[in-house]
């Protein structure tokens, strides 16, 4: 008779192990999560654009942006360049949301704010291209929360 109940004295603990262990294993999975979601995002050397991404950013920048900073994307007299060391150094260690919600809300300066979410991170991804950072194999998103993790380097790091 001990024995049965030492048992049954025992019993009513197993659920609140169990919601521990539970409790514990979905901490667990969401700090993996995030961890992981830092160390994808990275920088602009990690390959945050595609090649396909590039090309129709490409055909949006010559219809719509090298009027002003030019088919070599020099700039001009008061347009800042977009290639080189002087866009890069401007923009180092900002993130790339930055660099998005700058032409999103003001480019073309003619038509400020034209571009739709999509156009610009086409435009954003053939802007990296020119500057050599690397393609991926992951499109650049059009919402701004992850594009504020992925920071431009001038350098490769």
């Amino acid at each position: 008779m001990m024995r049965t109940r030492r048992r049954d004295r025992h019993k009513g603990h197993r659920a609140p192990v169990f919601l521990v262990a539970f409790v514990t294993f979905v901490a667990l999975v969401v700090f993996v999560s995030v961890v992981a979601a830092q160390n994808a995002a990275g920088s602009v050397w990690d390959g945050v654009y595609t090649d396909a991404q590039a090309k129709r950013g490409e055909a949006i920048y010559y219809e719509r942006c090298a009027a002003c900073h030019g088919s070599d994307l020099e700039g001009g007299d008061m347009t800042p360049a977009l290639v080189g060391g002087v866009f890069t150094s401007n923009w180092n260690d900002l993130s790339v949301g930055d660099l998005f919600e700058r032409i999103r809300i003001s480019m073309p300066l003619d038509r400020p704010s034209s571009l739709s979410r999509q156009q610009t991170a086409d435009v954003v991804g053939f802007l990296f291209k020119a500057n050599r950072w690397p393609a991926g194999a992951t499109e650049l998103p059009r919402d701004l929360e992850p594009l504020k993790e992925i920071t431009i380097q001038a350098v490769k790091p």
